[in-house]
């Protein structure tokens, strides 16, 4: 009988760094791989250490106490299923299977239900601060079976990281495909960021004129305040860097054509099929994706015109309006992320706990930040919030800060500045506050070429007028 107290099985940056966490909490690790060149180097890692690399699908699981708790971390799509399908065999009823990958939550629902009647248990956990937070506490988000938790809480809460009040970020989030819902729109909100942080950056640089080195002593001087992050910190670690090749700023150096992994488009498609307007979120997708057209952009820009930058204002007082600009359209991008996951909530029946959720982001996770720590205090008044800019907090900040933000929009579009995540998150912000759009036309519209009706301001029922008559 096996005496290590959990598996891994994918033993790349982050199964391995996972597993090195664990064994410095008091746990033992068996480790499996396909692959010979990672079980290698696995075996040297934890040399001296209550770990065991295994060849064989066999002899990994044989290796495991009872019942056998085993994490995947392989990458989404088929090879999770290639591993369940290689281990099934091997398992037994009230063994634990737990996907740390980045799948997609349909997946997650699919498999606990391929599951049902084996008595195998099925956790799909998103796993959230790269190879750093793996190695030395990440934000976990688990959910699938619930008879699981009790199995799985121990070891995830004790290798996940720890808010400033000491709480673990990982608990509980429901059934089903729960865990992988909210670990995908953590990417979604991740991307938001991400994309504002690079307009804020892109705005000095183009209309202030500041160098990367100006640049980073003004994050490293906003991650002081209410903007305080992760995400800020290496931005100003990163504009202070010079490449040793060149002796220019690193920033420079690097071609401007953005990757993605796929999450945030998965959120995006999401938001669409639910009907939740996450059009920020989107928009940072579509942002990375029109930046991969270098080729286009640079032919387009012999061909198209625009004004020339020449911002004429203040600027200590334009800075300080970027900075509030960014911190609002911030707090917009994570509204829609949990009117999103309100909205899955409601066609999946989880009872997500919002409170609980921003409690998880706070420490080990990419978009770790210090307002997270607000948003959960939204959540404890108001567990029924329909929307975080209803809590006074936030809507006492996007009061004050919305006449700055549009200074920054509009100063951008009047000096051909494209700043999508800004202009997004403004109109979506207006739209918002809106207690009326011109969607009546647009019904109207619907009526008149295709007799979709509509509904009346002054009385209720469906109605259809006969527009050519």
């Amino acid at each position: 009988m096996g005496t290590h107290n959990i598996g891994i099985a994918g033993l790349g940056v982050m199964g391995e760094n996972l597993a090195l966490n664990m064994i410095s909490k008091g746990f033992s690790v068996a480790g499996y791989n396909r692959g010979a060149e990672k079980r290698e180097s696995f075996a040297r890692r934890t040399v001296g250490k209550a770990a065991v690399t295994t060849s064989t699908i066999e002899e990994f699981v044989a290796a495991l106490e009872r019942p056998r708790r085993i994490l995947m971390m392989v990458a989404a799509g088929a090879p999770v299923d290639a591993v369940i399908g290689e281990l099934r065999p091997h398992l037994e009823p009230g063994d634990l299977l737990m996907d740390g990958g980045n799948s997609f939550f349909t997946d997650t629902d699919r498999r606990i239900r391929e599951l049902e009647g084996s008595g195998i248990l099925y956790i799909g956990t998103g796993v959230s601060g790269g190879e750093e937070g793996a190695l030395h506490g990440p934000s976990i988000m688990p959910g699938g079976n619930p008879e699981a938790w009790p199995l799985a809480k121990p070891i995830l809460q004790a290798i996940a990281a720890r808010a400033e009040d000491g709480t673990p970020c990982c608990d509980w989030l429901g059934s089903g495909g729960a865990g992988h819902f909210v670990k995908m729109v953590h990417n979604g909100i991740e991307y938001g960021d991400m994309q504002m942080i690079c307009e804020a950056f892109w705005l000095m640089q183009i209309l202030l004129g500041l160098s990367p080195a100006e640049m980073s002593r003004v994050f490293a001087e906003w991650n002081q305040g209410e903007l305080s992050s992760y995400l800020i910190q290496i931005t100003s670690e990163i504009l202070a860097r010079t490449d040793p090749e060149t002796g220019k700023p690193m920033v420079d150096v690097i071609l401007d054509t953005a990757a993605q992994k796929g999450t945030g488009k998965w959120t995006s498609q999401v938001a669409l099929d639910l009907g939740a307007p996450a059009q920020t979120i989107a928009d940072a997708v579509f942002a990375r994706m029109l930046s991969a057209l270098k080729h286009e952009r640079v032919a387009a820009a012999k061909v198209l015109q625009g004004p020339k930058p020449d911002f004429q204002g203040d600027r200590k007082e334009f800075l300080e309006s970027i900075r509030r600009a960014l911190f609002a359209s911030k707090i917009c991008s994570y509204a829609q992320g949990f009117q999103l996951m309100r909205a899955a909530d409601a066609e999946y029946g989880w009872k997500l706990q919002y409170g609980t959720i921003s409690s998880l982001w706070r420490a080990g996770c990419i978009i770790r930040a210090q307002f997270l720590g607000n948003i959960k205090s939204a959540y404890d008044r108001e567990p029924a919030l329909t929307n975080l800019l209803l809590d006074p907090w936030f809507a006492d900040v996007v009061n004050r800060y919305h006449p700055a933000w549009r200074t920054v929009v509009a100063a951008a579009a009047l000096n051909g500045v494209p700043v999508p995540a800004f202009m997004s998150a403004l109109s979506w912000y207006d739209s918002y506050r809106s207690p009326t759009l011109p969607a009546n036309l647009l019904q109207a519209q619907r009526d008149y070429f295709g007799a979709h009706t509509y509904k009346r301001v002054d009385r209720e029922g469906t109605f259809h007028t006969h527009w050519t008559d």
